[in-house]
């Protein structure tokens, strides 16, 4: 009985973190997505920590697990709205295809920056 308050701590941490980094891209008007501050955030402070806390790992893999939940509304706002995404259908492929071959290049062009500024020894290892 005493794991499941734990679980619960942890889990509001997470969502804290969440709602810190939504509340500081509103004051802020930053241009990056709230979870995507908080999840920096919840990163800084168990860098802070030293290490992810067991109870905050079985909390988060649980989350991951059942991730594709969080998928359902999106779904449904698709069959809702097919007519407006049909009639739109061109220009949201050509989006989607010139999205992802760009962040393909990004990621190609990063992972070659990082990798020549790493030395590495004559067998090939860091």
């Amino acid at each position: 009985m005493k794991e499941r308050p734990r679980m619960l701590f942890y889990l509001t941490i997470i969502f804290g973190c969440q709602l810190a980094g939504e509340g500081l891209v509103t004051v802020f008007k930053l241009p990056i997505p709230g979870p995507v501050v908080g999840m920096a955030l919840l990163f800084c402070g168990l860098m802070i920590k030293g290490g992810v806390p067991k109870e905050l790992a079985t909390v988060a893999d649980t989350l991951l697990a059942n991730l594709s939940l969080l998928f359902i509304p999106a779904g449904v706002g698709v069959m809702l709205h097919f007519r407006l995404i049909e009639a739109e259908l061109v220009p949201i492929t050509i989006s989607v295809i010139g999205s992802t071959l760009l962040t393909i290049a990004v990621t190609a062009l990063v992972m070659s920056w990082l990798g020549k500024s790493k030395p590495t020894s004559e067998k090939g290892e860091i």
